[in-house]
Order: C-alpha cells, then sequence, then structure tokens
C-alpha cells in the first residue's frame, strides 16, 4: 500500500502541475476524520481555489475528472467523492489495501526504516552526577533517550549515544565528605553530620567497601580504596568509581548501552574550559564587573547577563557546558539533541547564548533539547518518596525490581516528555487490558500463539493470495499498518516516541477487534493463509514498534 500511495500522490501532483504549473508540490493526502469518509482526503482544490481565482468544489470537479483517467487510479482507487466546501475523500479498493501485507512480510524488521541518509546526530541523556543511584527521573531520561535514537535510527541517521559524567565540582567533594564522615563513623542524625552531605545508607556501603580496601572497576576506571580514613583523595576516588560502577548497573539492569561516556573533568585537564573562556573573550562578548567576568548573553536573547568566573577564580557550571558542546560541533556532529529534565530549562539560553558569542560556526538554535518532568510513584494509592538505599528518592533499579524493565520503558514513555507522569506500580504489575504493555504485549503473543497453531513458515505467506481480506475489520487493520512509516517518520522530527505507545495500543485493539470478529485457522486453505498473512504482518509491526521502545515483544504470555 506504501508504493499504491506512492503512485497516487505522483498521480495528483501531475494532475496539479495540469492544471496549473508549479503547484505539484501541492499533493498530499490527509486520513479523514471520520473513517467512513474515505482511506484519503485530498485538500489541495480549497488551497488552490482563491489563487486561481476558481470555485473550489468546481476546482475539485476538474481534479477528479483528471485523476479518473490516471491509470493508477484506475487500478487501485474505487471511488472519488468530493464532499464539503472542495474536499476530495478516495475511496481505496480492497486490493490496494491488501498490498501493504505483503509489503510489511518482505520488509520485516526494517518495515518503517529509510535508507542511510549520510548525516550524524549525537543524543546526550542521563548524563548524571555520580554521586548517587540513578533515580526514577533519570529512568525516564534514559527511555526517552534510547527511544530516541532507536527512532532516528529508522530514518538513517547514524547515531552516538553519549553519557556525560558531571565528576567535577562541589557535588563531587560533598560525595567525599560525606564518605569521609561514615567511614570515621560520623552518620546522619550526628552532631558533628552536615546538613548538605549525602544521607543515604549507599554512603555507608561506600565506606565500609573502601575501608575494607575493596577494589571497584566501573566503564573507565578502577580503583582500590587505601583503608585509610583520612585519606579525603583516595576516598573522593573510590566514591567516584564506586558509584560509576552502581550506575553502570543501573543502565544494565534498564538495557541501555552508551556509545561513550564523556567526563567533565577532561574538558579542565584538556584545557578545553580554558580554550572556551579565551573564544569569549576574544569575540568581544565579555566584560569585567564586580570581581567576576561576565558574558554578554543578554546580546542573544538571555533575560541578564551571566557570571562565567566567579570572584573565587572557579567558572560557573554554564561555562564547561559551553565547552562542552564546542567538543561535540568539533567531532563532526551537526545535529545534536540534549535530553534533560525542566530544572535546567534556564540552561539553555545561556549556552546556545555562549556556542553564538565564542564564533566557531555552530548555527543558532544549536543544540537540541528535550525537556521532561520528574515522575510520582504511587502504590496502594499513595505516593512513594523514599528508598532506603538512596535515602530521599526512589531509585531506577528499585522501579525495575518492584515491576519489569518492559513495564517501566513502556510508562515512562508513554506521555508527552515535558508532561507531569504518576507510576501506578499496581497497574505495571496488573495483567488485564488497563495495562498498555501488557495489552500490546498481549496481541503480539497471541498471534504468535495462532502462528504456532498453524506451524508454517511465515516466510510462505509473501506471496500468498490475499483478495480474501475484505472484511471492514481487515481493512481497518491494513490501513493502520500502512500508517506505521509515517508515524514513525513524524515521532523521530517530533522527538516523540510517546506516538509509538499510541499507535501500538491502537494496533492492538484493532488486532483484537479482528480476532474477535474473523476465525483465523479455518478449514478453507485461501482464507486461512491470507488471514495468517494479515496477522502475521501485524506481530511484525508491534515487534518492529515495541523494539523501539526498547520493551520485548514475547511469544507467550
Amino acid at each position: 500500500m506504501l508504493s499504491v500511495k506512492q503512485d497516487l500522490l505522483a498521480a495528483l501532483a501531475q494532475a496539479l502541475e495540469q492544471l496549473s504549473p508549479g503547484t505539484g508540490d501541492k499533493a498530499a493526502f490527509e486520513s479523514p476524520k471520520v473513517a467512513a469518509h474515505g482511506d484519503f482526503a485530498c485538500t489541495a482544490a480549497m488551497q488552490l481555489a482563491k489563487p486561481l481565482k476558481l470555485n473550489p468544489r468546481q476546482l475539485a470537479q476538474n481534479l477528479v475528472e483528471l485523476l479518473q483517467k490516471d491509470a493508477a487510479y484506475a487500478q487501485w482507487v474505487e471511488a472519488l467523492e468530493i464532499a464539503g466546501p472542495g474536499f476530495i475523500n478516495i475511496r481505496l479498493k480492497p486490493a490496494a489495501k491488501q498490498q501493504i501485507v505483503r509489503e510489511v512480510l518482505d520488509a520485516a524488521g526494517r518495515f518503517g526504516h529509510q535508507g542511510d541518509r549520510g548525516e550524524r546526530v549525537l543524543v546526550e541523556f542521563v548524563s548524571a552526577n555520580p554521586t548517587g543511584p540513578l533515580h526514577v527521573g533519570h529512568g525516564r531520561q534514559a527511555a526517552l533517550g534510547d527511544a530516541i535514537c532507536n527512532l532516528y535510527e529508522t530514518q538513517g541517521w547514524q547515531v552516538h549515544r553519549e553519557f556525560y559524567y558531571n565528576d567535577a565540582g562541589v557535588q563531587i567533594q560533598t560525595l567525599a565528605n560525606s564518605t569521609q564522615l561514615r567511614a570515621q563513623g560520623v552518620k546522619p542524625g550526628d552532631a558533628g553530620w552536615p546538613e548538605q552531605a549525602y544521607n543515604g545508607d549507599y554512603i555507608q556501603d561506600i565506606a565500609d567497601a573502601f575501608l575494607a580496601k575493596a577494589t571497584v572497576k566501573a566503564d573507565d576506571r578502577e580503583f582500590t580504596g587505601s583503608g585509610d580514613a583520612n585519606d579525603l583523595d583516595g576516598i573522593r576516588q573510590f566514591a567516584v568509581a564506586y558509584l560509576r560502577r552502581e550506575q553502570d548497573l543501573d543502565l544494565q539492569a534498564f538495557q541501555v548501552k552508551f556509545d561513550e561516556y564523556y567526563l567533565e573533568s577532561s574538558l579542565y585537564t584538556s584545557g578545553r574550559v580554558q580554550a572556551a573562556v579565551d573564544k569569549l573573550v576574544a569575540g568581544g562578548h565579555t566584560y569585567e564587573q564586580d570581581g567576576a567576568l561576565w558574558l554578554k548573553t543578554t546580546d542573544y536573547g538571555d533575560d541578564k547577563d551571566r557570571v562565567m568566573r566567579k570572584g573565587d577564580g572557579t567558572f560557573t557550571y554554564f561555562v564547561p557546558d559551553v565547552a562542552y558542546h564546542i567538543t561535540k560541533w568539533e567531532r563532526g556532529y551537526g545535529k545534536v539533541v540534549n535530553i534533560q529534565g525542566t530544572d535546567h530549562h534556564g540552561t539553555i539560553a545561556r549556552v546556545r547564548a555562549g556556542l553564538q558569542a565564542a564564533n566557531v560556526g555552530i548555527p543558532q538554535g544549536y543544540p537540541d533539547y528535550v525537556l521532561h518532568t520528574m515522575v510520582r510513584v504511587v502504590r496502594g494509592g499513595e505516593e512513594v518518596k523514599i528508598s532506603k538505599r538512596a535515602g530521599s528518592y526512589v531509585t531506577l533499579r528499585d522501579l525495575i525490581e518492584w515491576t519489569s524493565t518492559d513495564a517501566v520503558r513502556f510508562f515512562l514513555l508513554s506521555r508527552k516528555p515535558d508532561t507531569e507522569y504518576t507510576f501506578d506500580i499496581d497497574l505495571a504489575l496488573a495483567q488485564n487490558n488497563d495495562n498498555p504493555v501488557y495489552y500490546v504485549q498481549y496481541a503480539h503473543a497471541r498471534i504468535r500463539s495462532v502462528l504456532a497453531s498453524w506451524g508454517g513458515d511465515v516466510a510462505q505467506l509473501r506471496d500468498t493470495d490475499l483478495s480474501a481480506l475484505e472484511s471492514p475489520q481487515a481493512q481497518a487493520l491494513m490501513l493502520l499498518l500502512a500508517k506505521y512509516p509515517a508515524m514513525l517518520s513524524a515521532a523521530a522530527q517530533d522527538f516523540a516516541p510517546h506516538d509509538v505507545t499510541f499507535y501500538l495500543r491502537e494496533l492492538a485493539a484493532a488486532y483484537h477487534s479482528y480476532y474477535d470478529a474473523e476465525r483465523i485457522l479455518v478449514d478453507d486453505e485461501a482464507v486461512k493463509r491470507a488471514r495468517l498473512a494479515l496477522v502475521a504482518a501485524t506481530a511484525q509491526v508491534l515487534h518492529n514498534g515495541l523494539a523501539i521502545l526498547g520493551v520485548s515483544a514475547p511469544h507467550k504470555m
């Protein structure tokens, strides 16, 4: 059906050119708001009527007469109907819709994918301080980032997944001090415990491992504790390595992998932070005031200028961010997407301002940002606010252990990133139609059960005669399968993996309706094979869509 649609669009463009040269680019189809009105709708007559000074219904009639003479429309279109002020509703023949089944089975796991476009994109996500376990907000970010990467890959992009470790600054010193106090026997609530210290039980675990002279190995480092509670620098290095490993385990449990872990500290040791400052000063967009160095971010739309270097000589946090994004540009990534919490909203203007002021050729609007809200966790109707291990929040690993990786991924992707989300643990465990991930996975497993009962090879169904697929439920299912590639393209463009969850729920519902309306394993061999081909194609698209979300497609449930 995708090839049918392209043929029909090409014929429409040609007809528009005949009516008004230069208007072929107006050729487009929309989905009718009411399914009974047709399969495609065309509004070109209404768009062109005013500049051509023609009545839109008359223009629509002229267009219909041209299309009726076209071979593609004669082959695939059952009816062309003019409605309202000049809509053209297009009803396809069943044979046109049936083509999608063959297209899905032929493309299999590549259905909906575009060819290599020769462009690279870097997606930065999670990017947590190595000062504690990953919380559910990091989980939402991990699910978003991984799904957006998968969406970009379907559109032919070469995707680089990057985790930016904020391993420099005051948080790391607080981590070291907190761990040292635990190693010295001081704990939360004691007189000597600082208010800003980290309170979770994991700090005691780090201190105990350090005192035991344990060796910890993260993805990029290995460190052995000295056992000396007065060794603050050793404690700092050990604690960072320990938590780097812990976060690695969190991500492994969530089945998220990165191509590169980029260290904030490396920006200082390599001189990139100072080099970025030098560029900003040389560009004439800085000034000294009150002992601090300021950047004129108001020159680039910010609401006020920002301090770059404080009076004590340390840099504010957006300066290494500017240096980091210059490295992204220098590494050849013309497209960059950052997934961050909504609390980072204020950094967007100043980072973009800094990149423009650095005058290194970076275009305006670089990088793209996807901001997400935090997540509330509810169990038994009551909010769960703390984790014993973390001390003050629910960790990603807690959520996975309480439910499953599949449930966490699907649930955290089921809403727009910038909308509040409440994760209902009881719903995630429910095995009924109210649980969206169960509903979709059950549809896939149900189809696999039918195919297993049949016992044949799905590959044998590719050349099946599909003419028996004429029922309203079968045609509705085929139309929905045909929408998958366009949905993927739009979801990638809009950073909207939630669109995939909506589509999969709709597809599962369409399949369940079809299953209830028609028996599949009937005695008539031709009818049976046609219906098997349709459900096999449906299972393939369910599998493909779930894979984009990082969710499994079980054969049994």
